[in-house]
């Protein structure tokens, strides 16, 4: 397999005082589905946004496709080939919808990423009416990004990375705030794409749809640094990993790959109230 990132003794730190990242090594190889799992202020954002090229490391290197990151290199040369061949391989979707709308149709919302690559407004067009095809929002075409429901915005946001067909897709909590069927057609994209042969690369605390849409996981603890990394559906059985990582709390208990919160209530004994 090729390494499309590889960390080695990453860390990052805010403003140089608040540590967000703490010596991260790992490899993430083309085709793989993988989910960065952790409690909030883990350091699961701001690990994506390093592969994304968004912010540079404060220690440690950092490489993509085989070339070392870093604002010297990657950020500063403004008519620099790799970066606009990274932008175009590698996509991000970011947990706030609203931070990434700001057209004035979801039509030129789909089409601006294209235009920035120098594709002819012909192939944008074409571009364009094949993602709104294929993610079945071809009805939201003329609508203003922020009118729409909050699992509508999601779908254009992915629309928008889709439609320079990058062979990495970072997402950070994707299924944050979606109900239910859009959460279900999200988890059957996501495995389309793996599928397809795409990286996959999700940031998220949902236990639920971790081992639908990953073959591994990396788990950062509240430390800032990696506690596991490995089979998805191992971690999500590893009871005292997800405790001490705070994905889970004393009265939860993993059954295969279902989580179980268990209400204890004492009233005339012990009553146990099942939430699947």
């Amino acid at each position: 397999m090729e390494a499309i990132f590889d960390l080695r003794n990453v860390s990052y730190s805010y403003v140089g005082k608040i540590d967000a990242l703490k010596d991260i090594t790992l490899e993430i190889d083309r085709g793989e589905l993988v989910s960065i799992i952790g409690s909030n202020g883990s350091g699961k954002s701001t690990l994506l946004a390093i592969l994304n090229g968004l912010i540079y490391t404060t220690s440690g290197e950092f490489y993509a496709f085989g070339n070392q990151i870093t604002e010297d290199a990657f950020d500063a040369i403004k008519d620099n080939e790799f970066r606009t061949f990274f932008r175009t391989k590698v996509g991000f979707v970011f947990q706030n919808s609203d931070v990434q709308l700001f057209s004035p149709t979801v039509f030129e919302e789909i089409a601006f990423g294209p235009l920035q690559l120098n594709v002819t407004p012909e192939e944008v067009k074409t571009r364009v009416e094949d993602v709104l095809d294929m993610m079945d929002i071809t009805k939201l075409r003329d609508r203003s990004p922020h009118t729409l429901s909050g699992g509508e915005k999601k779908k254009v946001c992915i629309a928008t990375v889709l439609v320079n067909n990058p062979d990495v897709l970072l997402l950070d909590e994707p299924s944050a705030g979606l109900d239910p069927r859009t959460q279900l057609w999200l988890v059957e994209l996501l495995q389309e794409l793996g599928q397809g042969g795409k990286t996959v690369i999700t940031a998220t605390h949902d236990l639920e749809i971790i081992d639908q849409i990953s073959k591994r996981a990396i788990v950062m603890g509240e430390d800032h640094a990696i506690k596991e990394d490995g089979d998805a559906d191992k971690v999500l059985n590893d009871y005292e990993l997800l405790l001490g990582a705070n994905l889970i709390h004393e009265h939860t208990h993993v059954h295969g790959k279902v989580v179980h919160e268990h209400l204890h209530e004492h009233v005339e004994g012990h009553i146990h109230k099942h939430e699947t």
